[in-house]
């Protein structure tokens, strides 16, 4: 029988990526739309305590166990910009094509040299509301800001995002790649071994 966790998402991309690496584990990941919760305020100040609030806040709304992850796009040249951000940078009703614009203009005149940027998550899962002792999972991806945008694959930045060793974007990763590669990969990996040590979920 499957263990099953709500996931404080409703991005179809993210729910992809979560049951691609946690299903093997005997978890059911359920997006959050299916119980009617709308999203959680994010008021942190960093990926943890955003991470922490939305899980806490689907933890509450249901009580069952939740699984939530805080991510973003940190540009060197931008000064950690867009970070905590990255899903609002261009406003809070932005869609991805309006983040990916914005930071493309914000880049223009920036040279290859100094495009670096990294990709940050931070995943928590609790087993009920009151839990005292959340699970955390932390990843980082390193690349480069491409200057237009390349691949259907993915979401949010990953059209633009380059990883210089492979020679292609994110978007443009076959999806059994990028989950062995990608921040929130890293970051489910660890979340992957605490439930299996924790709960005996393997």
């Amino acid at each position: 029988m499957a263990h099953r966790w709500i996931l404080a998402s409703s991005n179809l991309g993210k729910l992809k990526e979560f049951k691609a690496t946690l299903s093997p584990s005997n978890l059911e990941i359920v997006p959050q739309s299916d119980f009617n919760i709308d999203p959680a305020q994010e008021t942190g100040s960093t990926f943890l305590e955003n991470a922490l609030q939305k899980a806490k806040h689907v933890a509450f709304q249901t009580g069952q166990p939740a699984i939530a992850d805080d991510s973003g796009l940190v540009v060197d040249a931008l000064l950690g910009q867009p970070g905590i951000r990255s899903a609002r940078f261009a406003g809070d009703h932005a869609n991805d094509n309006d983040n990916v614009n914005k930071l493309l203009d914000a880049l223009k005149n920036v040279p290859e040299e100094r495009r670096g940027a990294h990709f940050y998550c931070v995943v928590i899962a609790i087993k009920g509301p009151t839990d005292p002792t959340p699970l955390i999972g932390i990843g980082s991806w390193s690349g480069i800001i491409a200057r237009k945008p390349r691949g259907a694959a993915g979401f949010g930045y990953d059209p633009i995002f380059l990883i210089p060793k492979l020679k292609c974007t994110a978007a443009e990763l076959p999806l059994e790649i990028k989950n062995r590669l990608s921040h929130r990969a890293q970051a489910l990996a660890q979340i992957q071994r605490s439930l299996a040590a924790n709960f005996d979920y393997n």
